[in-house]
């Protein structure tokens, strides 16, 4: 397996390979490898979100194909920066004076509005690890807060509070005019009101490891930059944690991009070798703009879940990770299917095990596929569903299992959700939407031949059958192009632009219910 994934062309096993180079210098220069770190980092301002998601489980997905092609020991870091402070007081959460009251703490040392957890921060890292437990990644777990206060970070700080001219030289020339006056890149914790403090240094003493600043009453004070006295500002943060921590791997969204060379030069200046990178592109809603945080617009990772599997989900984040996507509810049907084709594919006896370390499952599983498969797709349920008019499982279950006998709940415990789904999506999506329309001479001419054709072919459940059918009739009655004869099927018959193959639906629904349908709709009755 590892000569083979050394060869593996899929993204994950690309960036492995740059790991595995990185260790093999690491070696060449004389140092000891103990294992390779990798890290993502949260903050925890706000509740877990589906890029945190993608975040953590495209660097999974490389961790196992290092993983696969070395037996170095790998390690991943989810690092919630908690000893940020609070800088706004987020929206629709409970107890907003109190927050308020609280602007400018450490989240740590912010009062937990839920009433759960000791403060802001450890409620939200609560929900953070719940969050990654419940997706089954391997982590551990970093405070902010605990880290700079445990030391650390301490001969790091040092280091950077030694070459605080170097750093300044890194830094300024990013920033405004007016901030600059001010700019320091540390942040001392105020040992008066608690706050972290955007303030001036006026001093620094290296011999002492301390810095004076100037408090918000304009008097001067004196703190350590180590032990938690001091955090430092978001750009060097990262630099300097990537540098105390030995992180090796570290992926972010573009947004972060023109920072990178920044993180790098601190890194370097904290004594650390800046981490192998993977930038990913951001996500989009439904009219082409940048998903936000605070305007809401895309999906939650709840509401993907009421629709789609969380291994529709993954499959998503795996694909083109460096493409700007669509995030929304239409991309979910397209997920699942494409899911449950790899899937298919994955276990097919004319699949080599090369090719299967390049199906997306492989990653996705981490190895371990479900040897599930699935006889019908999202698209023909939700078809199904519509011409059915099922609004629950049983029926549904019924038109499965006519289609394919071995199929059950208990034998299918994936197809099962995905019928839970399928009737969850119709309601919500598919039926509002949908518009019939009257067919012309031309296409009521050929569905009434379609009717008759089915009704022929009885209890007929081979769906290529069945197309071949469908293709007969659309070419004898001089459809030109012949999708336009597809087209007639899916606007006249179920209301929808478009669907899937015709054939297989008519065989999951049956051919003699499609032809009564037919017949329905030439009779109107879906106009109504």
């Amino acid at each position: 397996m590892a000569d083979q994934a050394l060869a593996a062309k899929a993204w994950p096993f690309e960036e492995a390979r740059k790991l595995l180079a990185r260790v093999e210098a690491r070696k060449k220069a004389g140092k000891s490898v103990e294992g390779v770190l990798f890290e993502t980092g949260y903050g925890p301002s706000g509740l877990p979100h589906i890029g945190t998601f993608g975040e953590v489980a495209r660097t999974s997905w490389v961790r196992h194909a290092f993983e696969t092609m070395s037996d170095i020991p790998t390690h991943l870091i989810a690092f919630s920066d908690d000893m940020d402070g609070l800088r706004k007081v987020p929206d629709n959460l409970p107890q907003p004076e109190m927050l308020a009251a609280n602007l400018g703490k450490p989240l740590t040392s912010v009062p937990d509005p839920f009433g759960t957890h000791e403060s802001f921060g450890h409620h939200m890292n609560a929900r953070l690890r719940a969050f990654l437990d419940h997706f089954g990644f391997r982590y551990e777990f970093y405070s902010s807060t605990e880290t700079y206060k445990s030391g650390r970070f301490d001969d790091a700080l040092l280091k950077i509070l030694a070459s605080y001219d170097k750093v300044m030289a890194v830094m300024l020339p990013t920033l405004g005019e007016e901030r600059q006056e001010t700019y320091s890149p540390f942040l001392p914790v105020s040992p008066r009101s608690g706050k972290v403090l955007l303030a001036k240094v006026v001093a620094r003493d290296v011999a002492t490891g301390t810095i004076t600043y100037v408090e918000e009453d304009g008097s001067h004070e004196t703190v350590p930059v180590t032990g938690g006295h001091c955090k430092l500002q978001w750009k060097p943060d990262m630099g300097m944690r990537w540098a105390a921590l030995g992180v090796d791997y570290e992926m972010y969204g573009k947004d972060h991009l023109a920072s990178a060379k920044l993180y790098d030069a601190i890194c370097r200046i904290a004594g650390g070798m800046p981490p192998e990178q993977y930038m990913f592109e951001l996500f989009l809603d439904d009219t082409g703009q940048k998903i936000s945080k605070s305007k809401g617009n895309g999906i939650t990772i709840e509401q993907w879940l009421s629709y789609g599997s969380p291994e529709s989900l993954a499959l998503f984040m795996y694909q083109k990770p460096r493409t700007a996507k669509r995030l929304y509810f239409d991309v979910i049907p397209k997920a699942v299917d494409e899911y449950i084709a790899y899937l298919d594919a994955y276990h097919s006896n004319e699949t080599t095990e090369e090719q299967r370390l390049e199906n997306p499952v492989w990653h996705i599983h981490a190895g371990v596929v479900p040897d599930e498969r699935y006889p019908v797709s999202f698209a023909l349920l939700l078809n199904l569903v519509s011409a059915s008019n099922a609004h629950n499982r049983d029926v549904l279950w019924g038109n499965i299992r006519a289609y394919a006998p071995g199929a059950s709940p208990e034998a299918n415990p994936g197809l099962e959700k995905l019928v839970g789904f399928a009737l969850r999506y119709y309601e919500d999506f598919v039926k509002p939407t949908k518009v019939f329309r009257a067919p012309t001479d031309q296409e009521r001419a050929a569905l009434e031949d379609l009717a008759a054709r089915l009704d022929a072919l009885g209890d007929e459940r081979d769906s290529n059958a069945v197309q071949n059918i469908v293709y007969e009739v659309g070419k004898a009655h001089n459809f030109e192009p012949l999708r336009a004869w597809f087209g007639a099927l899916y606007e006249v018959l179920l209301g929808q632009t478009q669907g899937p193959r015709f054939g297989s639906f008519a065989a999951l629904f049956g051919c003699a219910k499609t032809a009564a349908m037919i017949r329905s709709a030439l009779a109107g009755e879906f106009l109504k």
